[in-house]
């Protein structure tokens, strides 16, 4: 395939100290000389933390330490950065993205590219190479590995996200079980087996179905599907480096049967089938569910809800992984600053700071390390979406609700979806492919042993249109 590869005072100082001001020693940013004091613009989708949440508050500290280095310089004339969220889905932004760095109807200095769309973005020419050590050792492996395409890096992981189970303690307990109610490597079918427990032992007004999820046409049924076909096909990737289609029908015929499993009729709503993110959290908040599919971000809205109710534990199976990397447009006129800039966003103390507002943080040391994020940067106590206090259990160090560890371990268990700069045809195709299954069908097992060989082989079929490079 070708390629077209064109705090205190002093505590924020220490946020910068090891940024580097060079290019990428490809060509790809603009020397010193070259670049002109001004605004770098940050286009980025919305920030799960709220207004004026973290990733503006780090942005804040960036722009204080420039004005301050301006001053000590006798120099008025300062880099600033300037923060831009964009409306819409994840696939809206997408789209708007694409549109304006194609048309250049609009200056964006830096892109948060949702990890999917890394090969898409850096195999169109709209992103630039950055230099190889702003995704270093400490970068948790999987996460690492979205920054890359074609041997070089064109993102930096900014913060990670990763598929959880959330679980109702009390109705567990209620219907006889012994903690712990999700064990270590709990399994689908002991998943299976609780939701029969509870059927048999409580009745519609403890809770009406077993677990939901995202299943509407949009990306959440992509994750959905992926998780399930990583689940049932150990080290399935479905693509090569390239991008190009490699799976079969075998293959995906064995992940078909693990989604229909996980939609049954007998354990998942039926609503499920019309569910995004908000509206899943919101039939569990509501008690319909005792447990559900959902991000990290869904804690704070859960816990204030349930309070020591809510258990939370490693999704069943295999987990996608999510989150956002950073990179640099090729039309930046400020590529060397903007490059800092990054560099500064994803540094160890910035993950800190990701970590206690509550998002899953890229590195290693951002779960090891007692430091705190510093004060004017941090996000404790975290203010609700409406501006109530903050009510979310914090652990030593600051970070919000469950265990690091946990957190951690799902992240490093996490499994990608396809690698591709065809990305969006690959989601569409899937997302269409599957809405048979997920409307459901006959019960006749071989009726349903049909309807599955027949799914699997039309999105064979499909892939192989959509990906054929």
């Amino acid at each position: 395939m070708p390629r077209r590869l064109t705090a205190p005072t002093a505590l924020l100082a220490l946020l910068l100290l090891a940024a580097c001001t060079g290019g990428g020693g490809d060509g790809t940013a603009a020397s010193a000389e070259e670049e002109k004091p001004g605004t770098i613009v940050v286009a980025s989708g919305r920030d799960v933390t709220g207004s004026n949440g973290v990733r503006q508050r780090l942005i804040d500290a960036w722009n204080r330490q420039q004005r301050e280095r301006s001053q000590d310089a006798g120099d008025p004339d300062h880099y600033q950065a300037r923060l831009v969220e964009l409306p819409g889905s994840a696939d809206e932004q997408r789209s708007q993205l694409l549109g304006a760095l194609q048309s250049g109807s609009a200056r964006y200095d830096v892109v948060n590219l949702d990890v999917t769309w890394v090969p898409e973005f850096a195999e169109a020419g709209l992103v630039r190479a950055l230099p190889d050590d702003l995704v270093d050792a400490d970068v948790i492996d999987p996460v690492a590995r979205t920054a890359r395409w074609g041997g070089k890096v064109y993102a930096v992981p900014f913060n990670s996200d990763v598929g959880l189970l959330y679980y109702r303690r009390d109705l567990l307990r209620k219907a006889g079980m012994e903690p712990p109610y999700v064990p270590k490597d709990f399994t689908w079918g002991q998943l299976r087996g609780h939701i029969t427990t509870l059927d048999n032992n409580l009745d519609d007004r403890d809770f009406v179905h077993g677990w939901t999820t995202q299943l509407d046409a949009y990306e959440g049924r992509t994750v959905n599907a992926m998780e399930a076909f990583a689940t049932a096909v150990p080290g399935l990737t479905l693509v090569d480096e390239d991008g190009r289609y490699t799976g079969d029908v075998e293959q995906l015929r064995r992940g078909v049967a693990e989604l229909d499993r996980r939609v049954d009729p007998a354990y998942v709503s039926p609503d499920a089938k019309k569910r995004d993110e908000t509206g899943s959290v919101s039939e569990f908040t509501e008690g319909d569910t005792a447990f559900l599919r959902a991000w990290p971000s869904a804690y704070p809205t859960l816990y204030r809800v349930f309070g020591d109710r809510l258990g939370v534990a490693q999704l069943p199976g295999r987990a996608v992984l999510g989150g956002q990397n950073l990179a640099v447009t090729t039309t930046s006129e400020r590529a060397r600053k903007a490059t800092e800039l990054i560099r500064f966003l994803t540094g160890r103390q910035s993950e800190r700071c990701l970590l206690e507002a509550g998002f899953a943080a890229t590195r290693d040391s951002a779960y090891d390390r007692p430091a705190r994020c510093p004060a004017e940067i941090s996000a404790a106590p975290v203010p609700s979406p409406t501006g109530e206090p903050d009510e979310v259990p914090r652990r030593e160090g600051g970070r919000p609700g469950f265990s690091d560890a946990m957190l951690k371990g799902a992240l490093e268990r996490a499994v990608h979806r396809p690698r591709t700069p065809l990305y969006g045809a690959f989601t569409q195709t899937v997302i269409t492919q599957l809405g048979p299954l997920v409307e459901g069908g006959s019960a006749d097992p071989d009726e349903v042993a049909r309807r599955l060989d027949e799914v699997a082989r039309r999105l064979d079929e499909a892939l192989r249109k959509a990906l054929r490079g």
